[in-house]
């Protein structure tokens, strides 16, 4: 499995570095969907995530968190999966792009995969990394997942929980 992990990590870079493969659909409510690689950039710049710009306000990152990526930022990796029709990943993701920067922590150490309603994206990766639900953050360090934080976290601070899957003080 620990083989596995790291051929799609390497698919995931090679993909990201030389073709963007994203599907764009819009739900009955006229959400857009991006199914597939998905950047910062895709949604900052687009109006119909004017969301994501909405939800940074007012908050701070956990500073211990903030303190455990500065600390591994070399040695670590993040895969994220998220929806853009979804409310949890609406309030989540543009907090977590602001622990990240307050970390100093790379984008070229984060991918961010969109999913669909069933919770599906391209070429099964979904599937493959077992995501029931969005957002899910998977830490991985040496080709290996150390943890993952899905939705708000089993604190409801997902920031506190991903610095202590990152630091080793919290359990896989």
């Amino acid at each position: 499995m620990n083989k596995i992990i790291f051929l799609f990590l390497a698919v995931f870079a090679v993909s990201t570095t030389f073709a963007q493969t994203t599907e764009i659909t819009r739900d009955a409510s006229g959400n857009k969907i991006l199914k597939g690689f998905v950047s910062k950039k895709d949604l900052v710049t687009d109006t119909a995530f004017a969301w994501f710009a909405d939800n940074i306000k007012g908050y701070t990152p956990e500073a211990a968190a903030v303190q455990a990526l500065k600390k591994n930022k070399d040695s670590i990796y993040i895969l994220g999966f998220g929806g853009t029709w979804c409310g949890d990943t609406k309030y989540v993701l543009p907090k977590f792009y602001t622990l990240l920067d307050a970390a100093g922590f790379s984008q070229d150490r984060f991918t961010l995969l969109g999913v669909d309603h069933n919770k599906k994206t391209i070429n099964h990766l979904a599937e493959t990394f077992d995501i029931i639900n969005v957002p899910t953050f998977i830490v991985m360090k040496n080709g290996k997942e150390i943890g993952r934080v899905v939705e708000y976290g089993k604190y409801g601070m997902f920031d506190k929980e991903l610095g202590e899957i990152i630091s080793g003080t919290g359990k896989k």
